[in-house]
């Protein structure tokens, strides 16, 4: 497993680590809202993602999953594979840690890969029964849409890109992550 192929948000940690804050009035963008509230019990579990802003460290993914587990000091810990060029290639994995920013919430954590360098995950849309979450950044330069399914109703997907619009996203950005299908009982499992 090698670091150079990086899964969602491993870099990001670093990038946006090093973004300026003012990213956001730089760009004339809107205040990037979270949720009200993530259940992080609910919320942990094994994700599909399903499109993403393309990012250098994410080249050639595909298959692409994060999971994230209770970590023994209350952090998360996130472990990101996917497969490299194919869906049978040679898979690649990282793991880091993620711990919420804001305990209100539960919808802004922050993820770590290398050390004390972390950047911005935040929830910004969210099923009422998780099936599909939203991650974003402030800056707009990282976007992950998730699903607990290898797909995802092309009716609630269109639903998450007008809500993007309002959140100062360009959803032309979005290119779609290969997933292999399953089978409805696979689903199912990967859900609980």
């Amino acid at each position: 497993m090698r670091l150079t192929a990086l899964l969602p948000f491993a870099l990001a940690a670093v990038v946006t680590a090093c973004a300026t804050p003012t990213t956001t009035e730089r760009n004339n963008l809107p205040e990037l809202q979270t949720v009200d509230h993530v259940d992080l019990e609910r919320y942990l579990g094994t994700w599909f993602e399903i499109a993403s802003i393309p990012q250098r460290f994410q080249k050639g993914c595909t298959g692409t999953t994060a999971t994230y587990s209770p970590g023994d000091d209350g952090e998360i810990i996130v472990r990101n594979r996917c497969r490299k060029d194919s869906l049978t290639g040679k898979e690649s994995a990282s793991e880091g840690r993620a711990s919420v920013v804001d305990t209100t919430t539960n919808a802004r954590l922050e993820v770590r890969f290398f050390g004390p360098f972390g950047g911005d995950y935040w929830v910004i849309d969210l099923d009422t029964d998780y099936r599909w979450a939203v991650v974003g950044t402030p800056s707009r330069d990282y976007l992950w849409i998730l699903s607990r399914t290898p797909t995802i109703d092309a009716a609630v997907y269109e639903g998450i890109l007008s809500r993007l619009v309002q959140q100062g996203y360009d959803p032309l950005q979005l290119r779609m992550t290969l997933q292999a299908p399953t089978t409805a009982a696979t689903e199912a499992a990967t859900i609980e």
